[in-house]
């Protein structure tokens, strides 16, 4: 009996100083019959290690944010389906598995995917980290990116589907990398509230954050994810006054 051949795929992945993670990445992805590396302008290894699994390798260094960066390298997909990946996630052989199976007979354009994220070294199957189902694997025309700065995500009209087997996200992998996303989603996080004409006060930033951490480590039993629950909880309280705080400040400087 002949193999049904299943639908071609391009891989899409944005990346900036992503040379500890990115090789990782391709090597996961390598069976694709394409793959899009966009890069937003690396000092470190990331684009030589880029060209050693792919000769879709561009530059745009204009920064306007995760939704406009990914819709440019969606841009450069030829393939009949597009899967979008972060430098920092990893597609399994189980996941391959079910991809392949899927596009061998697609009966939707778009298909969600749970993800299993790690934070200093251990996967979170709490804090609201789970099952975390992220639209990654689409039809190539009928989804793109919102056009947010941070927290994008795709926009589409059609029907969705849903995979079992999990997208790995080796995230926060220390205590450096906790500390430089937190500042950095808080920047952005803030100047997208701001945007949206979004205000605040003190006791706001303050409130904000105390309900980001009842909310991860009561609520959504972030507790028993262990210790590194309990961190996660300070981090999202953390990240969540720091940008509301950060939105107090560009909202007193804008009056």
């Amino acid at each position: 009996m002949d193999t049904i051949k299943r639908a071609d795929l391009s891989v899409i992945i944005i990346t900036k100083n992503e040379a500890h993670d990115i090789r990782d990445c391709l090597a996961s992805i390598a069976w694709a019959n394409e793959i899009i590396v966009l890069d937003s302008g690396s000092t470190d290894d990331t684009v030589n290690i880029a060209r050693e699994y792919t000769q879709h390798v561009y530059i745009a260094s204009d920064w306007q944010g995760f939704g406009v960066q990914k819709n440019r390298a969606l841009a450069y997909a030829t393939k009949d389906w597009v899967l979008s990946l972060d430098a920092d996630e990893r597609v399994d052989v189980a996941l391959k598995t079910e991809i392949n199976q899927v596009l061998q007979s697609p009966n939707l354009d778009i298909y969600y995917m749970p993800r299993l994220s790690s934070f200093c070294g251990r996967f979170i199957h709490h804090s609201g980290w789970r099952p975390d189902y992220v639209a990654r694997l689409f039809k190539r025309g009928s989804a793109q990116f919102s056009n947010h700065l941070v927290h994008e995500s795709l926009t589409f009209t059609a029907p969705a589907g849903h995979l079992t087997q999990s997208l790995l996200h080796l995230s926060y992998k220390n205590l450096d990398e906790v500390l430089d996303k937190m500042q950095r989603y808080a920047m952005l996080g803030a100047a997208e509230l701001h945007a949206n004409n979004k205000r605040t006060s003190l006791p706001g930033a303050v409130g904000h954050g105390a309900w980001a951490f009842v909310r991860t480590y009561i609520i959504r039993l972030g507790f028993l994810d262990g210790a590194q629950g309990f961190m996660l909880a300070i981090n999202n309280a953390e990240t969540t006054y720091y940008k509301y705080l950060q939105l107090y400040f560009l909202t007193k400087q804008s009056t």
